[in-house]
Order: structure tokens, then sequence, then C-alpha cells
């Protein structure tokens, strides 16, 4: 095998919480007068970290928000998981079927994190390699969380293998030298998702994790043919 780890982002790719996710940016950006719904925050910063979020809207506003604004959503989407979250279709099966080293990294805080894959049934099948945004100095669309993962899993940027459903983690990704599959099967993606993720650089779209395994050895079998 030419590929040596697997990454997989984890909101929209592990767990189907991005529409969960939006809902709690919006409520709290809102309460803090920054009027936003959910939907605009899924357009505007799908896969994209709170804190470059948060710069993106002081830098709008001209002013700072709240010290604790992160700590605010995070607590706000852990409430909506606790009774809303699921793990995408057939995540489980996929990753056990796949067998390479794995692990997460995610725009999402460490907390954020291992409770999203402990509601969802994974975490005991990715954990300990958990790797957060907020141990970079740059979030997605930035190279650094995926090779900050890579070093810690002791693999070349050119030897991962990234699954991501944001354009801002495709990006990294590719800046980081790594192939990405794209998956497009998640309840927050709209129509034409596929083809945004391919122009942002995945080599290939899915949108069914019964069809992960297979992609993984075709993409394998394509690189050791290139």
């Amino acid at each position: 095998m030419l590929i040596d780890l697997v990454i997989f982002d984890c909101d929209g790719v592990l767990v189907d919480s991005e529409v969960i996710s939006c809902r709690a940016h919006a409520e709290v950006l809102s309460r803090h007068g920054y009027p936003i719904t959910a939907d605009e925050v899924l357009h505007r910063f799908l896969g994209v970290s709170d804190l470059e979020a948060r710069r993106a809207v002081e830098t709008e506003i001209g002013r700072k928000l709240p010290d604790d604004l992160e700590e605010q959503m995070k607590a706000a989407a852990l409430r909506l998981y606790a009774g809303e979250l699921q793990a995408i279709a057939h995540v489980a099966s996929a990753i056990a079927a796949i067998d390479l080293p794995k692990c997460v990294a995610s725009s999402g805080t460490p907390d954020k994190i291992r409770h999203g894959l402990t509601c969802a049934g994974l975490y005991d099948q990715l954990a300990p390699h958990l790797f957060s945004a907020t141990q970079v100095a740059r979030g997605k669309p930035a190279p650094d969380l995926f090779l900050f993962a890579a070093g810690q899993m002791n693999a070349l940027p050119e030897k991962c293998l990234v699954i991501e459903d944001s354009i801002p983690g495709v990006t990294g990704a590719r800046a980081a030298g790594m192939a990405v599959l794209g998956f497009h099967g998640g309840s927050h993606c709209p129509p034409g998702h596929a083809a945004r993720l391919r122009t942002a650089g995945a080599a290939l779209t899915f949108d069914d994790m019964r069809q992960l395994p297979e992609l993984v050895r075709r993409l394998d079998a394509l690189t050791a043919a290139g």
C-alpha cells in the first residue's frame, strides 16, 4: 500500500453534526449582536474553526466579541448534540474495513471532537488519535492541522489520504501535499457540493460511506500506477 495514513475530518464526515453546529453558532453570534441564520453560518463558515470564524466576524463588525465566545459556542453545540447527534450512516463499518492507521483532524475543540464521537459511538474506533485546530497556529484552509496530524502519526504527507466534506478542508489537505476524497453525503451538503469539492482538489467524491473502503483501494492503485 502506498497510503500509510487515513485522516478523517470529524463534523460532516464521521458525525452528522454540521447542521446542529451551525444552529448553535447562529444562536450565539446573534445573541452578541451579529444576526445570522444557521444557513448563513453553513455557507460562510463550513469547515472553518471557531477562532477563524470569530476573526472574520470581528473584522466585519469592527469590534471584539466576548473572550469566551468559543466556549459559549461549544456549550451550545454540546447541548444540542446530546439529543440529536448521530453518526454518518455506515461510517463505523467503513472505518473497520480500512486496514490502515487512522486519525481525526478537526476544526473543532478537543472536547467537542471527543463528545461528538462518543455520542455517535465512534470514539473507541479512533481514539486516542484525535487532533484539533486548537493545537496549531492556523486552522483550515491552512495545511497546519494536516501536517501536525501526519507528524504525530509518523506519516509522510504524500502518503496520507484525507476524507473531507468542506472546501477549506480539501484546500488545506491539498496544500499539505495530501490526496483527498470528498464526502458529500451529510445532511448539510447542498446540490452541486460534489463538483465544488472536486474543483477544490478532491481526487474522487462519494456520498455513501459503504463506498469508502473500495475508494481507498482504488485511489491507492491509481497512485501506484502514476
